[in-house]
């Protein structure tokens, strides 16, 4: 599962009254003049200011004014984080769970977590959840608890949250299957435009779980994740367009995002591109093609592909295979 993409962040909050140096310090890195930030941060820090150990730990973890440091990261946030900054306990965490700076340490990287969840932020709360929900690496596995932290942050409007929440309903892992409830979260986020959500709010509409079937509506959603780059959902419209549901029968569009979400390495894609080559379905029958990509699909276990490959090697020459799988080595290694 995704953890936010907000993995490490600062929300840059002067201490009331200000400290001598500290607005000063800190509107030089909010403008980007590093050289100034790194000479003002410094004593502010080792004085035990927890916001600029915080700002340090910060530039030190992404190269900014100095080389990336992550040990020293770790040894500012960690000063802050003990004093109770929620930022430097969420990035310390967040460096725990990558293993960067420190050996990869699920249950250590929790506890930062968790300190940060329980004043309400709701990133914290979110990839506590994910800890929780995968467990691993020093921390037991615990769909209830990660269902809790992944509800405090869904309500605080979290869309990573709500879809992981979502999922959770969907599979009655950690919380009772309820599948309307599952859309109703899906439905959140995806309004806020999370890709992973609009397909599954597809899926939905497209398989009939907590909703009435319906194929044109599975389709704009399948649309609206697949215009974001979205591979499944890319992978599905075609299966929409290929077969005529929801949208006019469209060979040509259905190739298209078989295209698209085949180049991702999504496999179902990558077998029904296969198909529109053997057959010449909306692009030029191309044996060679065809075989390239239901190899692809095949060497990642796709179910159909192999049987496909099989019926396909008796209509080409040893050459033209040859020269397909040479193709897919290549693909491979890009």
């Amino acid at each position: 599962m995704i953890r936010s993409a907000a993995a490490l962040l600062l929300l840059l909050v002067l201490s009331a009254p200000a400290r001598a140096g500290e607005a000063e310090a800190i509107a030089a890195y909010q403008s980007g003049d590093y050289a100034v930030a790194l000479r003002e941060l410094p004593p502010l820090a080792e004085s035990g200011n927890a916001l600029a150990q915080t700002v340090l730990g910060y530039m030190y973890a992404n190269g900014q004014g100095v080389p990336p440091d992550a040990a020293t990261a770790v040894k500012w946030f960690r000063l802050a984080a003990l004093q109770g900054s929620a930022d430097a306990q969420h990035n310390l965490g967040y460096l725990y769970d990558a293993g960067q700076g420190v050996p990869k340490d699920y249950a250590e990287a929790g506890q930062w977590y968790r300190l940060a969840a329980e004043q309400g932020r709701a990133d914290s709360q979110y990839n506590l959840g994910v800890l929780l929900e995968e467990g691993g690496n020093g921390l037991a596995q615990d769909y209830a608890e990660a269902a809790l932290w992944y509800g405090r942050a869904a309500g605080q409007g979290d869309a990573y949250a709500q879809h992981a929440l979502a999922l959770l309903h969907a599979a009655g892992r950690g919380v009772p299957r309820d599948d309307a409830a599952a859309l109703a979260w899906f439905r959140r986020a995806a309004d806020q435009g999370h890709a992973p959500a609009q397909y599954s709010v597809g899926v939905a509409y497209n398989t009939g779980r907590g909703v009435v079937a319906d194929d044109a509506e599975a389709a704009k959603w399948f649309r609206r994740a697949a215009d974001q780059g979205y591979a499944p959902a890319q992978a599905n419209l075609g299966l929409l367009y290929d077969h005529g549901q929801g949208v006019e029968q469209n060979d040509e569009e259905a190739t298209r995002w078989f295209a698209l979400a085949a180049a991702q390495g999504e496999p179902h894609a990558q077998n029904s591109l296969g198909i529109q080559y053997k057959n010449g379905y909306g692009v030029a029958r191309d044996y060679v093609q065809a075989y390239l990509w239901m190899h692809l699909a095949a060497q990642q276990g796709h179910p159909d592909a192999m049987k496909n490959l099989g019926e396909l090697a008796t209509r080409m020459s040893a050459d033209e295979i040859a020269e397909a799988q040479r193709l897919a080595a290549s693909w491979r290694r890009r």
